[in-house]
């Protein structure tokens, strides 16, 4: 215990205090003399939508004057090259966040909270809750919403009416009925597609699973509950033990089958319901990329017994670096961009629109929902309706954590494990939970 007391606060100093070396050496040219050159901002992103941010930008300093420098950098090297910036004092000022790095940013001193300025907590008022939350850390709120999905059930409507069904299950019980009439006609092998790879996107797989079955894996005070039977995580896990090795409407090779893998073999025809991000429904009705476009309907996540048909979420937000904070006309023009971005822009959510209709990014305001062009896009390739009304249903991710990664592959193994029939469920979430603690209690 003492020694992986002192691992972590190794890893966690390291990151804190003497990262400054290691990251010059690995992202070279990144770190600056800071600020110097211009009185202008610094804004950083990662490589989305370029155009249409570059765009924004000019529209930005032709309406307040104010001159930007911007960067970005692919999104797979984009939390290095930042943590070497913030390290090295590279001149920052409003950067995209993933609401995963939400702790270790802010416990480093790396980001800002955004909460004093009025002109961006106003829009609390449209944002979706779970986009808020998700912003928010230690009580304080550090950004605006830059783009948003959650996780979304799918399905195939020509084999649900090839196997006699005329609405597509809304509970998990009832999906393993519908599956397994599939199966006995021969419809599909394994009618449900998960894809429980140890990779990204578990957590959002687990998660979800969770939510819907009533429960949650962490409590309001950060000390796991996953553990008890009553919170969901065990029936949750149960259940896709059954749906393997009992009702073997899931393959079990979904312990291999990632994110990506599984979308393609949902797009191919082989499975009637998938788990998936729902900005794949799109691509999932395009017929030059799916062999089933069309035929892809969405519906509400089902629920379990005692649970709801909520979901998991995520989101992507604009923040302020600490070094802009500090100056206090900084920090204000740095609000101003903030709020072009990721608010109002000329009285409408332009930015948020604009990367709808570019890249179909999710937004995070429900307003944005009854504006003709957001509602004709989507009608294109799913329900709109459904389409918000399971996204008022998201949830955050209850585990984010600064410790989060340490407990997510041990976490992400005893869930397969269990499935492999290596463990029962009950022990493998007790195990997760264990660690949990141990980490909190630990940091």
């Amino acid at each position: 215990m003492l020694k992986d007391k002192m691992r972590q606060l190794g890893r966690r100093d390291f990151l804190r205090y003497s990262a400054a070396g290691a990251g010059a050496l690995m992202a070279p040219g990144l770190v600056r003399p800071a600020r110097a050159e211009t009185a202008g901002l610094t804004m950083h992103t990662w490589s989305a939508a370029v155009d249409t941010v570059q765009s924004h930008l000019s529209a930005f300093t032709a309406e307040t004057g104010i001159p930007v420098n911007y960067g970005n950098s692919p999104w797979a090297q984009y939390r290095e090259g930042m943590v070497a910036k913030f390290v090295g004092g590279a001149p920052l000022d409003a950067m995209w966040v993933s609401d995963s790095w939400l702790p270790e940013w802010a416990e480093a001193g790396w980001i800002a909270p955004v909460d004093e300025f009025d002109s961006l907590m106003k829009y609390n008022a449209e944002a979706e809750d779970f986009c808020t939350q998700s912003m928010t850390y230690g009580g304080r709120q550090y950004g605006l919403t830059y783009y948003t999905d959650y996780m979304a059930f799918l399905y195939d409507e020509a084999k649900l009416k090839e196997a006699g069904f005329d609405a597509p299950p809304s509970s998990w019980d009832e999906l393993v009925e519908q599956s397994r009439v599939m199966k006995e006609k021969g419809i599909a092998e394994y009618p449900m597609m998960l894809a429980m790879a140890q990779e990204s996107w578990l957590i959002e797989f687990i998660s979800t699973l969770v939510y819907s079955h009533g429960g949650r894996l962490v409590d309001d005070s950060g000390s796991a509950v996953m553990q008890d039977s009553k919170e969901g995580a065990v029936e949750a896990l149960q259940w896709v033990v059954d749906a393997v090795d009992k009702h073997k409407i899931v393959s079990p090779a979904c312990v291999e089958t990632g994110e990506l893998a599984g979308l393609k073999s949902f797009a191919a025809g082989n499975h009637a319901f998938a788990m998936v991000a729902k900005y794949r429904l799109r691509m999932l009705n395009d017929p030059a990329q799916s062999q089933i476009a069309g035929n892809v309907k969405q519906a509400m996540m089902p629920q379990g017994a005692k649970g709801s048909h909520a979901t998991v979420g995520w989101m992507r937000f604009h923040g302020m670096s600490t070094q802009a904070a500090q100056d206090k006309a900084r920090a204000e023009n740095t609000a101003k961009l903030i709020e072009w971005f990721g608010g109002k822009s000329d009285g409408a959510y332009t930015f948020q629109k604009l990367l709808f209709l570019d890249i179909g990014a999710g937004f995070g305001v429900k307003p944005l929902f009854e504006d003709p062009e957001i509602r004709a896009a989507y009608d294109s390739y799913g329900d709109v309706n459904m389409i918000q009304a399971q996204q008022a249903l998201a949830r955050k991710k209850d585990t984010i954590t600064p410790w989060f990664g340490e407990w997510n592959d041990t976490n992400g193994s005893a869930w397969q494990s269990a499935i492999l029939g290596n463990v029962d469920a009950a022990g493998a979430v007790k195990k997760s939970a264990d660690l949990w603690n141990e980490l909190k209690d630990s940091y």
